[in-house]
């Protein structure tokens, strides 16, 4: 039977839990109320078939534009380069740590790899603009100073860390059984890594790219250092370009009045840019609950 003191210890640590629970969710419904609420003025002066339709991005010149498809343009073409380096590069870093490397060597080699994520974002940016574009320039004579290529490369370097750690959280969760199932049927350790780890850990590996990606969406400095502050069109990742968060750092910087169209519009792109990544999120939600009712019909 338990003693008074360990029910009373489980009852504070419960609402303790209960309290951590519920400051995270009451914390994102209030980013979201002052991102609505700041919004709001924003959308009486500017419709939203021009918010979304128009080609232009020019809030800070006469006369004003507020279409925020450039921003989007800029903000998805960098993060597909981070993504297409670092999705890819972070499941063979998962698979190494998880099935090649010994154990003695994994509790060192993780943390190392992991490291990458506690350097700030602002020493990335001048890394990519400072060093990878250099060395890209050398081999791309034509790419700009400022360019969609190197902040995506080194955005796709930050989001690693993010990747690598849970793809092999999702490999280690998958039942040793499999494993000996598939060594016992004469597979060697390659063919039972891409043939049945891989497959079985799909819906930890399908959240792991979403949340990286979320990550790569949100990001600030790299891009605002590294990829220009011209909103753009353009797909050519030679080319500089304007991301949505990078016109959020160029407005806050205290450029416009607080009360005005254009100070208001970072609240706009921003709502945008927090509902792109919620229905990301969902996405990689109801991906993980399919998985689950399929493994367990």
């Amino acid at each position: 039977m338990r003693s008074p003191f360990k029910r009373a210890l489980e009852f504070v640590v419960e609402r303790l839990l209960g309290l951590a629970a519920t400051l995270s969710v009451g914390i994102t419904f209030g980013i979201l109320f002052i991102l609505f609420r700041e919004a709001i003025p924003f959308f009486e002066h500017v419709t939203l078939k021009e918010f979304f339709l128009d080609t232009q991005w020019s809030p800070l010149f006469s006369p004003a534009r507020y279409g925020i498809v450039p921003l989007l343009v800029g903000t998805l073409v960098t993060t597909l380069i981070a993504c297409t380096f670092a999705i890819p590069a972070g499941i063979m870093v998962a698979l190494l740590l998880s099935e090649y490397v010994p154990n003695r060597v994994r509790v060192w080699l993780k943390p190392i790899i992991e490291l990458l994520a506690a350097i700030p974002s602002v020493v990335f940016g001048y890394f990519a603009l400072l060093v990878v574009t250099p060395f890209l320039q050398k081999l791309i004579p034509e790419l700009q100073g400022f360019n969609r290529l190197s902040a995506g490369l080194v955005l796709g370097l930050l989001i690693l860390p993010y990747m690598a750690s849970l793809a092999e959280d999702a490999f280690k969760s998958v039942p040793r059984s499999l494993r000996e199932a598939s060594y016992a049927l004469g597979a060697n350790r390659f063919t039972t890594a891409f043939g049945v780890v891989v497959p079985a850990s799909f819906s930890g590996l399908s959240s792991a790219a979403i949340l990286a990606i979320s990550r790569a969406l949100g990001e600030t400095m790299v891009v605002a250092i590294a990829a220009g502050m011209l909103p753009s069109m353009s797909l050519n990742p030679l080319e500089p370009s304007a991301t949505v968060t990078a016109y959020i750092v160029q407005v806050s910087l205290g450029d416009l009045p607080h009360q005005s169209i254009g100070y208001q519009s970072i609240f706009a792109a921003g709502l945008m840019l927090s509902l792109v990544t919620f229905s990301l999120n969902i996405v990689a939600h109801r991906i993980k609950l399919r998985r689950m009712e399929r493994s367990d019909g």
